[in-house]
């Protein structure tokens, strides 16, 4: 219902054993990617041509990097190339004009590159932990401004007599989703128009990974107001959904940002990633990080067409990490403590 059908591809030797999988999906929209081809689709379609249903690999919603082109390690070499040209045959068989692979490893992109994909440069938001041993150490990293800064937002953030509470485990209930999912509707309600996921996701994410889930809420007067939502992976923890029914100024900087940093340095983890978008990171400790995606257009004229707008996008984006690196809030010898 949400049009993202499976169609994942399985590649197996002459034993029969499988040795590399591609999580793939044919879709009849550009939603829930975080790189967006609505463009390249209205432009094909207004010249008569047909965009949609197209192939997807990634994780639906989320916009993470990691490998697309899956191999058994126990197979041999990786077949990353054979993985990479599946998709494409795949799409040729059913006469589908577009296949693509977002959030993909520099070792992925290579494949697709040899197999005729178009490579598409993008940023993301990153904090990077260089071994912090509290926030405040983090803090100290910082010019004199932007320390204070954050020490003012986070404590504006909490001036009302809120509170946050962290829930993981053993600890999450089905109370805590209920209030969770309010929040998330309120948000995606007025921020996307159709919120996705469904009650019964978060009781099923609550069930099959608990150990994984870090949910933030904020409660004042006894009541929860507002939460965020983060897995934990082994070197990074992820931020993903955040909805509030009380607005307060600063309180999403805190749940979404700075909550997770913490939790980052107290566990030793290496960094965040808090989604996609928002340069408004930058000021409170994020750094511009390059991403890449992979795109199989069939049409030769689409395709010069695209190709030569990603070599524009590719320069731009050049030219904006190297800005955004110039705002960076870290001090250096130049910059006034």
């Amino acid at each position: 219902t949400t049009g993202w059908q499976p169609q994942h591809l399985l590649l197996k030797g002459s034993d029969g054993k499988i040795r590399g999988i591609v999580p793939l999906y044919s879709k009849s929209h550009s939603m829930g990617e975080y790189v967006f081809d609505q463009g390249w689709a209205h432009a094909y379609e207004e010249a008569g041509g047909r965009y949609y249903p197209k192939l997807q690999s990634s994780i639906p919603f989320t916009p993470v990097t990691g490998p697309r082109l899956m191999a058994n390690p126990k197979g041999g070499p990786p077949p990353l190339v054979e993985m990479a040209e599946a998709i494409k045959t795949l799409a040729q068989n059913r006469q589908i004009t577009n296949a693509h692979a977002t959030f993909i490893s520099q070792r992925d992109a290579n494949a697709f590159a040899g197999r005729g994909f178009l490579l598409r440069h993008g940023l993301q938001y990153h904090w990077i932990n260089r071994g912090y041993a509290t926030f405040d150490e983090f803090l100290d990293a910082l010019t004199s401004r932007k320390r204070k800064m954050i020490k003012r937002e986070r404590r504006d953030a909490l001036s009302e007599g809120i509170e946050i509470e962290h829930f993981t485990g053993s600890d999450l209930r089905e109370t805590h989703w209920d209030h969770f999912y309010a929040f998330y509707l309120e948000t995606g309600n007025r921020k996307w128009g159709a919120p996705y996921l469904t009650r019964n996701f978060f009781s099923l994410i609550g069930e099959s990974m608990a150990d994984q889930i870090l949910l933030l809420l904020a409660k004042r007067d006894g009541k929860f107001i507002a939460g965020a939502l983060n897995f934990i992976g082994p070197e990074t923890i992820f931020g993903r959904y955040w909805g509030a029914i009380e607005h307060h100024r600063f309180l999403h900087f805190e749940l979404a940002y700075y909550q997770a940093i913490e939790y980052a340095i107290n566990n030793s983890l290496k960094s965040v990633e808090a989604g996609a978008q928002g340069e408004h990171k930058i000021a409170r400790g994020y750094e511009p990080v390059p991403t890449l995606s992979a795109h199989y257009i069939a049409e030769p004229s689409l395709k010069s067409a695209i190709e030569r707008f990603l070599k524009e996008e590719k320069n731009l984006i050049r030219h904006e990490r190297e800005f955004l690196c110039d705002l960076s809030p870290y001090k250096t010898e130049k910059s006034e403590d």
